[in-house]
């Protein structure tokens, strides 16, 4: 409890300014890196300080980082406007760290001292909350709370060390509904100081968060509350989200976070997993149990493992509507709607003019329709066996028997063994299907008369 005390004594109430009369300190700035590629960097291994196995950062990359004096970590963030490619065919402008949204991964490892410099490239002020890290009260990030705003052009310093090994966040609090909606958030990973404890042969992570864009824009609508139209895995939707690549045989962590506002169930097929790690830490073996679907909420952060068995196996939300990107939620359902003699008369005037719906929803995954400038269809995404119907929160993860240690290279569509892939029946089929004979009708039967008026009815 002492040491806890003086921790959390021995930094600063607040975050540091630097200032012009902080001259020794501003020329001591680390170098800020850059990285606006969608495509996941891969994971290598630190040339300093304490070993560990580096996270695969869906579509993103780790930040790098230098040693200063005393064996701190100096890592150095700069929040800006940033321009994000959701999937080829639309980028939207964001909000986000060194030139990504989310921005980079930060990892580090147990009882590492870190220290974080923040540079302010908005049109307003910020700040940066260390979302599930124990740190002191002045180093939380809270604007006006337990910190100065930095404001624009202005950068502030945060320094504390690392209590505990997990699966963090950092992200805004300051002018927050506008700033996380614009895509300012970022994973926070802490590895265990013993690198052997809860090793696995892969670490992936990823955030998930949601946006509301007109379709033909590129501006997130930051009033939103509830209808969102693309529902994404750190800024990407499918099928622009990497796949999860593996080794059959390897143990492989999923690490996930939710900045989004609403829960997630985040399901996968195949192999069966446990919940190893929570907001607040690793889930001691006696308490995890196998699941297929784990569902995380709000603020929540989730780490689950398993056995890569080879496949290509989804995994995905489990609400259906995130698995579809820009779509219009006041559809009409059209399904057994005879349309044929309206769409003959409609296509005089509009000679493209189609109807569909009337047979479900389908038909958007095979058609090429036009759309408006940098908007993305509805149902995308090609398997080897056709379309794949499916956008928003969505990857594989592809195991292969010979996928190198090391590859995160998309090793092509799987190549099933013989007998193994589902096929059509082609025998006898009855000529009329068998069906059940209606039960006689008897005095127990059960009516039920709707109400024709509201005479008598006290309002």
């Amino acid at each position: 409890m002492n040491d806890r005390r003086n921790f959390l004594r021995g930094v600063s109430a607040g975050a540091l300014a630097l200032g012009a009369t902080a001259a020794s300190r501003a020329a001591s700035l680390p170098e800020a890196v850059y990285q606006a590629s969608p495509q996941m960097q891969p994971p290598r291994p630190p040339e300093t300080g304490r070993p560990f196995r580096p996270v695969a950062t869906l579509n993103g990359w780790s930040l790098p980082w230098r040693m200063a004096t005393g064996n701190v970590k100096e890592f150095h963030l700069v929040a800006e406007p940033v321009v994000r490619e959701l999937a080829p065919g639309m980028t939207a402008r964001l909000w986000g760290y060194n030139g990504s949204s989310p921005g980079p991964t930060i990892e580090a490892v147990e009882g590492d001292r870190v220290r974080i410099f923040v540079t302010n490239k908005l049109p307003e002020h910020t700040t940066v909350h260390w979302h599930g890290l124990t740190v002191p009260n002045g180093m939380d990030g809270v604007g006006g709370l337990t910190q100065p705003h930095i404001a624009p052009g202005k950068t502030f310093v945060y320094e504390f060390q690392l209590q505990r090994a997990g699966t963090f966040m950092y992200h805004p609090h300051a002018d927050e509904m506008v700033q996380m909606a614009m895509g300012m958030m970022g994973l926070f990973i802490v590895h265990p100081r013993d690198p052997g404890f809860m090793r696995v042969d892969r670490d992936f992570a990823f955030l998930l968060n949601a946006y509301s864009i007109e379709p033909g824009a590129a501006v997130p609508r930051t009033a939103e509350m509830t209808d969102f139209n693309l529902w994404t895995w750190n800024s990407r939707v499918f099928p622009g989200i990497d796949p999860l690549v593996c080794r059959t045989g390897d143990r492989v962590r999923v690490r996930v976070g939710n900045l989004t506002m609403t829960n997630h169930p985040i399901h996968m097929h195949g192999p069966h997993f446990t919940v190893t790690g929570t907001d607040g830490g690793w889930v001691p073996p006696s308490a995890r149990w196998p699941e297929v679907t784990t569902d995380i909420a709000v603020g929540q952060m989730r780490a689950f493992e398993f056995e890569a068995i080879a496949g290509d196996w989804a995994i995905h939300c489990h609400k259906a509507h995130h698995t579809m990107n820009a779509m219009g939620h006041q559809v009409p359902n059209m399904i057994g709607v005879d349309q044929r003699e309206l769409a003959e008369r409609i296509s005089r005037l509009i000679p493209d003019y189609m109807a569909m719906g009337d047979k479900g929803m389908s038909d958007m995954g095979a058609m090429r329709m036009p759309l408006p400038e940098n908007t993305l269809p509805m149902m995308d995404g090609k398997g080897p066996f056709g379309p794949l119907e499916m956008g928003g929160m969505f990857s594989v993860v592809k195991v292969r028997d010979r996928q190198k240690p090391g590859d995160y290279a998309d090793p092509g569509p799987y190549k099933h063994p013989p007998g193994t892939v589902a096929y059509e029946y082609e025998g006898p089929m009855p000529s009329e299907p068998t069906r059940a004979a209606e039960p006689p009708a008897d005095e127990h039967k059960m009516h039920v008369h709707k109400p024709q008026g509201h005479e008598g009815h006290e309002h």
